[in-house]
C-alpha cells in the first residue's frame, strides 16, 4: 500500500471523528471506500446478532437491504470473518441474484471486508461492487483491510451511543 493510501485513510479519520451517529458516519465511509479502491458502489452492512439479521442503513441506488446472517457473501464474510473478493459473482452459489434483479443492477465484482470490534466480533461488512478498472484484487482487500480496522472504532462507538 503506497504512503498516500495511508496519508489519505488518516486525512479520512480525521472528518469521521467529527461524527457520532451512524447515519452521519455510514455514507461518508461509503463514498470514501469507493475513492480509494474506485469502485461504482458501496454498501455498509451492520450485524444484528440477536435479530438474525444484516441490515443497511446506507447502499448506493437502492433502499434499505435486509437479508439473514448467513445469507449470501456479506454473510459469508460474517460467519468466516475473512474478506471475500469475488470477481465473478453470478458463477458464486453464494451469490444474492434477486437484489440485482430486484434493482436493475448488474454487478461484476465484489469486495466484501468484516469490520471487527474491539473485542474482534464482526460488527458489519463493507462491500464494495463493480471496480471501475478491472478486478478487484489482493491489493485492494489490503487497503480495505485497513480502511475497515481504521473506522471501526467509530462504528462501534456510534453503535454503543445509539443503543443509549
Amino acid at each position: 500500500m503506497s504512503l498516500e493510501v495511508y496519508k489519505r485513510i488518516a486525512d479520512f479519520g480525521k472528518r469521521l471523528a467529527g461524527l457520532d451517529q451512524v447515519e452521519d458516519s455510514l455514507p461518508t465511509i461509503s463514498e470514501e471506500a469507493k475513492a480509494i479502491v474506485n469502485a461504482e458502489r458501496c454498501s455498509i452492512f451492520m450485524v444484528d446478532q440477536a435479530g438474525g439479521m444484516l441490515w443497511t442503513k446506507h447502499s448506493d441506488g437502492i433502499g434499505k437491504i435486509a437479508i439473514g446472517l448467513d445469507s449470501g457473501i456479506v454473510g459469508d464474510t460474517v460467519t468466516t470473518k475473512v474478506a471475500q473478493l469475488v470477481n465473478h459473482p453470478y458463477e458464486d452459489s453464494r451469490f444474492l441474484v434477486k437484489i440485482d434483479e430486484k434493482s436493475g443492477f448488474v454487478t461484476r465484482n465484489i469486495l466484501a471486508v468484516p469490520i471487527f470490534n474491539s473485542r474482534q466480533e464482526v460488527i458489519g461488512v463493507i462491500q464494495l461492487l463493480n471496480k471501475y478498472n478491472g478486478d478487484f484484487n489482493d491489493k485492494d482487500e489490503g487497503i480495505m483491510s485497513f480502511f475497515a480496522n481504521y473506522i471501526s472504532g467509530t462504528l462501534e462507538l456510534a453503535l454503543l451511543m445509539e443503543t443509549k
